[in-house]
């Protein structure tokens, strides 16, 4: 297939790979879907060295890789939660379980990421986001990693994914308006027990 078509079914196979996993999260199916993981998998690794020329298929492989990256990290701490007997997260079997939790106030986000922290600053990966409401799906893993680092940190507050999403969405067209550019990259960053998402534009 060509790569145009193969991107195609990478991004329609993670939509059905986040289905999958949370029919099996929620009780549903009593096996992972490890063969549908592995396929995408094997779409990734087809084109991982090898040349897009096309700029605009090359950060579309690059966007769907990231969040394949994002999610797996989510369902295999959730799985491994799952083995555990620990709550497995916010739509999981043992979700109705957690305390209720006050509103929050939104999370801070500094527009400059250049203005790195010091070193006890811990970093989590990039996502990169160019339409907030079309890649709901990237910013709802997003939003799980946030909400996890967080809990983590000893915020117990809970936050709205609506909230979150418009945030980000007055973020992103600020920082591109501002600086210009193809997208947004953000990602999270822990320092004094707070957690902040730093943003930057990707030109």
């Amino acid at each position: 297939m060509s790569v145009p078509e193969d991107l195609d079914l990478l991004e329609k196979s993670i939509r059905q790979l986040q289905i999958e996993w949370e029919k099996f999260f929620g009780g549903v199916e009593r096996k992972p879907p490890n063969d549908l993981r592995g396929k995408v998998e094997a779409l990734i690794r087809r084109h991982a060295n090898a040349e897009i020329r096309s700029n605009s298929e090359r950060f579309r492989y690059q966007n769907l890789t990231a969040r394949y990256s994002t999610f797996n990290e989510l369902w295999n701490k959730r799985l491994r939660a799952l083995e555990e007997g620990r709550p497995v997260g916010l739509h999981g079997r043992a979700a109705a379980t957690l305390p209720p939790q006050a509103p929050a106030p939104p999370p801070a986000v500094v527009a400059d990421a250049s203005k790195a922290a010091g070193p006890s600053a811990s970093r989590g990966g990039e996502i990169r986001i160019q339409d907030p409401v079309r890649e709901a799906a990237a910013l709802r893993g997003l939003f799980e990693r946030f909400v996890e680092a967080r809990k983590q940190a000893g915020e117990t507050a809970s936050v709205k994914f609506e909230n979150f999403q418009k945030l980000i969405a007055q973020q992103a067209q600020r920082i591109l308006k501002e600086k210009g550019g193809q997208a947004v990259d953000f990602r999270l960053e822990t320092k004094d027990g707070k957690v902040s998402l730093k943003a930057k534009a990707v030109k």
